[in-house]
């Protein structure tokens, strides 16, 4: 089913039936071309880190379709320090919705309600969601911009005037894209990127600088919490890994992770006696998004700092299980995804997978081999130059 493919059964239930109550709002929508005249564009992105930085072509093309406009961008506070690294973005605007949003940062539905009502007064000329979300499709119509682009795959599409299908099989950053695409009324051109994509303040790399100390060799960034069960990996080859990279290459070894990865780290750390190790888990985004910068290579599953890793310019080992690296995967300058081949992979259930798969490592991640992992670490440490990005399956 391609609609709705972002919501478990009962919600894609509740989602037909919200669509079917809003429909005569589609009567009312206005329809209409590109205005050369936009001066006040809001943006949407609540989700998480990767989840941003995924559309970090789309806010660039937004801002050389509208080189003079005031460019907001609405994001959780989770993302609002790497928000204020994105080069083109006029004002950050910080929105915890309550599906989204973890502990008490969680807006009630009246105080967002009133949040999103309050961009009237701004005036937005468009509103584009990134979201394929009959919630923030809802809070888009609230800001009463007289174009509002986004998708009407995950519902809600008569709040929007221009509503397009979410296109399951194209990567996330490929869909943004074409929202803005359509918004101008024209493709937008391929640019070169700009590297790093995000631009860290002088005291994140100095605080950077400070963690890595002086180390030597190659260094290998190792990040191996997989942020949800069905994204881990064995802890165990993870320090497989890094000592085989250590040994072969002398590589100072760089572990990074939040301060809730503290248990997943120090296991990593307690199987790596006699290998150089930095600990650089706890760093805020700024300084970790420099960090990743000076990295020579950096191995992960598939999350929010692969993707950072990306943006910043870093070459990346990427472990893909049950999601699936065409939408989801790194766009990095050098990249390795590797991944195994079941019948059953990519199977796209990240957050409920199947009951088979729950409380161990999942097939689609235990097939993963260390031997795998570190052909492609030496793939991208031995390369002289830039190349696209390929997929390793073993």
């Amino acid at each position: 089913m391609r609609r709705l493919q972002i919501y478990e059964p009962r919600e894609r239930a509740l989602v037909r039936a919200a669509d079917t109550a809003i429909a005569p709002l589609s009567w009312f929508a206005g329809r209409g071309g590109p205005r050369a005249d936009v001066k006040r564009v809001l943006l949407l992105r609540l989700e998480r880190i990767g989840d941003l930085v995924m559309v970090l072509d789309a806010i660039r093309d937004a801002r050389a379709a509208w080189p003079n406009a005031a460019i907001d961008l609405v994001v959780g506070s989770w993302n609002a320090p790497l928000a204020r690294l994105i080069p083109g973005v006029t004002a950050v605007d910080v929105v915890d919705a309550p599906w989204l949003a973890r502990g008490a940062a969680a807006m009630a539905w009246p105080a967002l309600m009133a949040h999103a009502r309050g961009w009237r007064q701004v005036n937005y000329d468009l509103v584009v969601n990134f979201e394929p979300d009959i919630r923030s499709n809802f809070l888009a119509w609230l800001s009463r911009a007289p174009r509002r682009v986004g998708y009407w795959s995950g519902g809600g599409g008569a709040f929007l005037t221009d509503a397009l299908e979410y296109a399951p099989k194209s990567h996330v950053a490929t869909n943004a894209r074409a929202l803005i695409s359509h918004a101008a009324g024209r493709e937008a051109p391929n640019r070169p990127r700009t590297i790093p994509e995000l631009v860290a303040p002088a005291d994140a790399h100095a605080r950077a600088a400070e963690r890595l100390g002086a180390a030597r060799g190659p260094i290998v960034g190792l990040h191996a919490s997989g942020g949800r069960e069905s994204k881990q990996w064995h802890l165990d080859r993870f320090a497989s890994v890094a000592r085989e990279l250590a040994g072969a290459r002398a590589a100072t070894i760089v572990l990074t992770g939040s301060d809730a990865d503290r248990p997943v780290l120090d296991i990593v750390k307690r199987d790596l006696a006699g290998v150089r190790v930095i600990d650089a888990s706890g760093l805020d985004v700024p300084a970790l998004a420099a960090l990743l910068e000076r990295l020579d290579l950096f191995i992960t599953s598939d999350t929010g700092p692969m993707h950072l890793a990306a943006a910043m310019g870093t070459p990346v080992v990427a472990l893909f299980g049950p999601s699936q690296p065409e939408r989801y995967g790194p766009r990095a300058t050098l990249e390795r995804i590797v991944r195994v081949d079941l019948p059953c992979s990519p199977c796209g259930q990240v957050r409920l997978p199947p009951q088979r798969c729950r409380g161990h490592v999942p097939d689609c991640m235990d097939g993963i081999t260390v031997s795998a992992v570190v052909h492609a670490a030496n793939e991208l440490l031995d390369a002289a130059r830039p190349s696209a990005g390929r997929v390793a399956t073993f």
